[in-house]
């Protein structure tokens, strides 16, 4: 049972966000829409029927996304982890998330809500180890030029 799960807040899009993931992650699904009733018109501003949260699942982690207007945004403070096993993984990832978003350095890249994800690939621990710091040295250099990780350039380092 997962105790945890990322609560996500958004301004109006919480469906679209919820949809969006859900198409991009294999094995996940929406759980479920919850719908703002009458009474809320007047704390939260929203009109009874609008989308109040959706929960889903992203490749088995439950995620819950709520719209609870303009108040509060995303900053790269928070982000989420993709441990990517190759290239393909790496490349697709980032072509997805970052549609209608914007790439940062080393991996790093804020989608079109304004969430940030690390596209990172699995070797990247591996060839960062301490069993040989200057090829982890140079392999931080390397990354440090790069918004999308590229594995050969990394292991060539």
């Amino acid at each position: 049972m997962q105790k945890i799960t990322p609560f996500l807040w958004f301004d109006h899009q919480a469906e679209e966000a919820a949809n969006f993931y859900v198409s991009i992650f294999k094995n996940s699904k929406i759980n479920n829409i919850s719908r703002y009733a009458k009474s809320a018109e007047a704390i939260a501003g929203k009109k009874a029927g609008d989308v109040m949260t959706a929960s889903f699942e992203l490749n088995g982690q439950k995620f819950t996304a709520l719209n609870g207007g303009p108040h509060f945004t995303f900053s790269p403070a928070i982000s989420f982890v993709i441990d990517c096993a190759d290239q393909d993984e790496v490349d697709y990832y980032w072509e997805k998330l970052s549609d209608g978003g914007e790439p940062g350095q080393c991996g790093w890249l804020t989608d079109k809500f304004g969430v940030s994800w690390q596209v990172v690939p699995k070797i990247l621990g591996e060839l960062m180890s301490k069993a040989d710091p200057e090829k982890a040295e140079r392999v931080m250099a390397e990354m440090l030029k790069m918004t999308k990780m590229d594995i050969e350039k990394l292991k060539n380092a």
